[in-house]
């Protein structure tokens, strides 16, 4: 996927998701009066602000995060100084969550700051080089303010949700008025645009984990080479790691991850077999050559990251 493609496909899922809540704002305000829908406007969006400056604390609780010193992982500090002297960004704060699952997550919010998170799983599976790839994603996602703008375009469609839900609760206890019936027609109406925003939303997710793939591959040498091994070794990992019933923390935040852990099961499903027995190349060809399905594209939609073997093809095209 070319640069100008996958900005053309951010602008125009954004703008989609806009033009869509704009139209159907403007209709439920012409229909219903302004109070109730300001009224859930206000509300929707103060809770999401709310989550999003204090969502670092309990990210850190739910993963068990804590800061690291240069001098206890001189390491990772190096090479964070490095890629983010490339990408022109403040360096973030680094971050260690003591799980078992091999992943890592870029979050932050204008109180705590900008933070990059390893998990010990991580950094117990990969090389230091498939490492450096991972920060490199991660930075891609502070750099191009992932957090800031999935907050946003999460806000629209949970708007649709509570609009749904209040009209459809306030025509359940309305008993037999006569203006019942409308506040059903509205409040399903409401529910399925929150359905189909969520599910343009969805696709600004996996876009723009894209986006941040290139962005490992553009700051790091033979970038492409080793986030794809990093990704196939996760997958794998993780896979197994679920397995033994060691997954940790919560799924709660788990678009923030590289990869989606609901979704490795199934993506590395027929090659945790070969994960330590064969090199990292050639697991990587292993799931390269894996078909996607129909199953895997419709199951694709629900999810917050691309399907992990056409992530991998897309690796291999950029130049």
């Amino acid at each position: 996927m070319s640069l100008l493609k996958l900005r053309l496909s951010i602008f125009g899922t954004l703008a989609f998701i806009i033009g869509l809540s704009t139209l159907a704002f403007t209709i439920l305000l012409t229909l219903t009066g302004t109070f109730n829908i300001y009224f859930i406007i206000i509300f929707v969006g103060l809770i999401n602000l709310l989550q999003w400056i204090f969502s670092p604390k309990l990210i850190d609780s739910l993963y068990k995060v804590k800061e690291v010193t240069y001098d206890e992982q001189p390491k990772l500090h190096r090479m964070l100084d490095s890629i983010c002297h490339k990408s022109a960004l403040k360096k973030p704060k680094v971050m260690l969550a003591n799980i078992p699952l091999p992943n890592a997550f870029a979050y932050g919010s204008p109180r705590y700051g900008n933070r990059i998170a390893v998990t010990t799983g991580l950094l117990n599976t990969l090389e230091s080089e498939e490492v450096e790839a991972v920060l490199a994603h991660e930075v891609g996602h502070l750099k191009n303010r992932d957090v800031q703008v999935m907050m946003f375009a999460s806000v629209l469609p949970a708007i649709f949700y509570y609009i749904g839900f209040t009209f459809m609760l306030s025509s359940w206890y309305s008993g037999g008025r006569r203006d019942n019936g409308g506040a059903i027609i509205i409040g399903i109406a409401a529910m399925a645009l929150y359905f189909i925003l969520s599910i343009f939303v969805l696709s600004l997710s996996r876009i723009r984990e894209y986006y941040a793939d290139r962005h490992a591959v553009k700051t790091v040498d033979d970038g492409a080479r080793k986030l794809s091994e990093a990704l196939a070794k996760i997958a794998t990992s993780e896979t197994k790691t679920m397995r033994k019933g060691r997954r940790g923390g919560s799924s709660s935040f788990k678009s923030l991850f590289i990869n989606d852990p609901d979704t490795a099961k199934g993506d590395a499903s027929t090659l945790s077999k070969y994960s330590g027995r064969l090199n990292d190349r050639d697991l990587v060809n292993k799931m390269l050559a894996k078909p996607v399905t129909g199953l895997d594209r419709f199951m694709e939609l629900f999810s917050t990251h691309p399907n992990m073997v056409k992530r991998l093809q897309t690796l291999q095209r950029i130049q």
